[in-house]
């Protein structure tokens, strides 16, 4: 049978020390990273996390806790425990995809947070032109949307066209930025939620709403909701620490330091809608509806443009790319990282985020929704790498679609029983979340914690079943890295640099002139 091609549309795929003469396998962007093309740092990973902290999302976690009946003491201390537990997760995520269903899921995050950046440049353009803000609406209201604000939302979409064309080494630039402005910005508006209002307002007089095992089922949903919201980024870290110059160690540091900038943000939140509160009559969980109150025009441009630009990073870090990445995998042929990142962007338009951020009850609701899914995702990666094969990977192995890692019939069944225990107890909550008219009466609590039910679970079965009937193929005696394939193979890993080449050439170029030590630091 005659096979359909289009071989017009193939990504350019060089010599790959990994495809072992298969190209259906991987192309450059899939192919580990070589030593000369890794160029983040400590300060570019830093910058990095500090730019996926500061965003609109972060800002409304507490807000939305406290919309459902919790206090502010319960709000930030959920925020602080979910980071908490997210940071151990991060470091085992090692070189893993996650196919389609984390590309899915990192498009859903990109129509979000396009979303958001959409609110900023609408409240830009009622800064600089107020007479945008009064436009006719030609949109039917059931659609849950605006013209004014599908404008807008159109405008950031197309904003973000340039950057997903760039390469991820060029990215930090962006983020390093983004560190800089957002957090001073933010701050400030901090400062004006205490000064404003002698205190923050008379939201944190108050105290929870509800008790009993209402509060506790509340404090469970609102923490797997959380969670659910960088649940992504500890399945897919490998998408920047592929490009790092330094030893993974140093991730321990994602222990303190996630939780203590994650919960500042949350608490920054709590303190301007508190203080929108008292001053406008309103409580704002939404930042760009608390900053559209302000009577200062160039104040409101500010404000907003700050979470265009956390819009802006966050979106490229921790979806566009973990969206191409994921393509990338499945289509090596046909996708490369600039058009996974494309259409990315395209598919955005399918999702219709505007509806999902209708309130702070759905945003919640969405969260615990696909974090279900990630809770065994996630303990599978953490576990196999640390417990089962004990960090110990054979690099060139996992491009061969017939070697050690095909288990049983290109399928771990262990991992997919796991899976499906982690995940079954949580269908029916989940299907009660999609149709509340379901009535699965307490079917739904295991739901409200989800991704820690699904974690705990997955874990204990599928380190049972990997004991028991151990793979004993892939457990090998040495990791493999890329570094020595490339070695090994002869591919040169550099170019002629000075009286040097390859590494020592770069080495040799990095000692002179302030760009090269700029580059050591980042």
């Amino acid at each position: 049978m005659p096979t359909f091609k289009r071989p017009h549309l193939k990504v350019d795929q060089p010599g790959s020390a990994f495809a072992d003469g298969n190209q259906r396998w991987t192309n450059k962007d899939l192919d580990p990273v070589p030593r000369h093309a890794r160029k983040w740092g400590v300060v570019s990973f830093i910058a990095y996390w500090v730019s996926d902290a500061f965003n609109a999302a972060t800002w409304q976690f507490a807000a939305g806790i406290i919309s459902v009946g919790l206090g502010w003491r319960e709000a930030i201390g959920i925020v602080a425990l979910a980071f908490f537990i997210v940071s151990f997760a991060i470091p085992g995520a090692r070189e893993s995809q996650l196919g389609l269903l984390g590309a899915i899921l990192a498009i859903f995050w990109f129509t979000i947070q396009t979303m958001n950046g959409g609110n900023t440049v609408r409240v830009m353009l009622g800064a600089i032109w107020p007479s945008f803000l009064t436009l006719e609406n030609h949109i039917p209201e059931s659609q849950g949307i605006d013209t004014k604000s599908m404008i807008s939302f159109f405008l950031f979409w197309l904003i973000q066209v340039p950057f997903l064309v760039m390469h991820p080494n060029n990215l930090r630039w962006l983020f390093m930025v983004k560190s800089v402005v957002v957090p001073i910005a933010w701050i400030a508006i901090l400062v004006w939620a205490f000064v404003a209002t002698d205190g923050g307002g008379h939201l944190f007089e108050e105290k929870s709403k509800i008790q009993g095992s209402a509060y506790s089922w509340a404090f469970l949903s609102s923490l797997t909701s959380v969670i659910g919201n960088y649940a992504t980024l500890s399945v897919n870290q490998a998408d920047f620490s592929s490009y790092s110059r330094v030893s993974v160690k140093w991730q321990i540091v994602y222990v303190p330091f996630l939780p203590i900038i994650f919960t500042f943000i949350s608490f920054i939140g709590i303190a301007s809608a508190s203080a929108g509160a008292e001053r406008y009559g309103i409580l704002e969980w939404d930042p760009m509806a608390l900053v559209s109150h302000w009577p200062s025009r160039s104040c409101r441009f500010f404000a907003a443009f700050s979470f265009a630009l956390a819009a802006l990073g966050v979106n490229i870090s921790a979806n566009s790319l973990s969206a191409a990445n994921d393509l990338t995998a499945l289509f090596p042929q046909y996708v490369n990282i600039r058009r996974g990142q494309l259409l990315c962007a395209f598919l955005a338009w399918a999702l219709v985020p505007w509806k999902i951020l209708a309130s702070a009850g759905s945003f919640l609701n969405f969260m615990s929704a696909y974090a279900v899914f990630l809770g065994p995702i996630a303990a599978i990666m953490v576990f196999d790498f640390y417990v089962i094969h004990r960090r110990r990977y054979d690099t060139l192995a996992l491009y061969q679609p017939h070697g050690i890692y095909c288990y049983w019939h290109g399928v771990n069944w262990r991992a997919v029983l796991a899976f499906l225990v982690g995940v079954i107890p949580n269908m029916p909550g989940f299907i009660n979340s999609i149709n509340p008219n379901i009535d699965v009466g307490v079917g739904s609590r295991p739901y409200t914690f989800g991704w820690l039910l699904g974690f705990v679970g997955t874990s204990i079965v599928y380190v049972g079943l990997s004991k028991a009937w151990a793979p004993r193929e892939t457990l090998i005696e040495r990791s493999v890295g890329p570094d020595e394939i490339y070695d090994v193979r002869g591919v040169d890993d550099g170019i002629s640099i000075g009286s040097g080449s390859g590494e020592e050439g770069l080495q040799t170029a990095e000692k002179g002139g302030w760009k090269g030590k700029l580059e050591r630091i980042l």
